[in-house]
């Protein structure tokens, strides 16, 4: 007996990795609700978007009703310290975003739950790191079947990681902090909201890896 597909929510489709996992997805025929919030629902991509949830996170009752129907919530969603200048925190960006769309998704019937998190996450020191473990910890005890992506350095668009690190990277016992592409990013989190596999599960280096192997989606050239 085949699967029925799964129909993806995605929060933060707006951002770097969001943009290239929609326009993987929507490529592979892929069922994908995008959220968006109004400010950004004219703009390109999100403007071609077909399927589109244009909303506040914070409207609770219009947020389970744009999820209904979908299976897994991928959540996306994250800040960076320049942009608290504009109002964004830590709390309300990574922790805040991430409490409303769990409870959200329980509502909703929402059978899995996808984080996009950080590398040392599961050793948290700092502000930034400290957000992704509560966000986790959010994620991990919703009553939701969930997996947790935790990538080093991102490399892609604006994303620069250092020469440095891809250098020290080489060696044997750093080989998992090797920048990741967003192309392979976007693979990953695409195929285990597919698959909704692994499940309970923390993908951090070389399980990560080894997810990034199965996709075959290699960097581009030049990258």
């Amino acid at each position: 007996m085949s699967t029925p597909p799964r129909q993806l929510f995605v929060a933060g489709a707006t951002g770097a990795t969001g943009r290239t996992l929609m326009r993987q997805g929507l490529a592979r025929g892929v069922s994908v609700i995008a959220h968006v919030r109004p400010k950004s629902a004219q703009e390109e991509p999100a403007r071609s978007w077909p399927r589109k949830a244009v909303l506040e996170l914070g409207d609770s009752e219009a947020l389970v009703e744009a999820m209904r129907g979908s299976t897994t919530v991928l959540q996306l969603i994250g800040t960076m310290r320049k942009r608290f200048a504009s109002g964004d925190t830590y709390e309300t960006s990574d922790i805040g975003t991430t409490r409303q769309l769990v409870e959200a998704a329980k509502r909703a019937g929402v059978d899995h739950v996808v984080l996009l998190s950080s590398v040392g996450a599961g050793r948290p020191m700092g502000a930034y790191l400290k957000a992704k473990a509560e966000a986790e910890r959010l994620v991990r005890e919703s009553g939701l079947a969930w997996t947790v992506v935790r990538p080093p350095a991102f490399e892609g668009e604006y994303h620069r990681p250092p020469g440095l690190l891809h250098t020290l990277s080489r060696l044997k016992p750093l080989r998992n902090l090797r920048p990741i592409h967003l192309e392979q990013l976007a693979a990953v989190l695409l195929r285990v909201a597919e698959q909704r596999a692994p499940l309970n599960a923390v993908l951090e280096g070389d399980s990560l890896w080894a997810e990034v192997a199965a996709t075959g989606v290699q960097p581009p050239s030049g990258a």
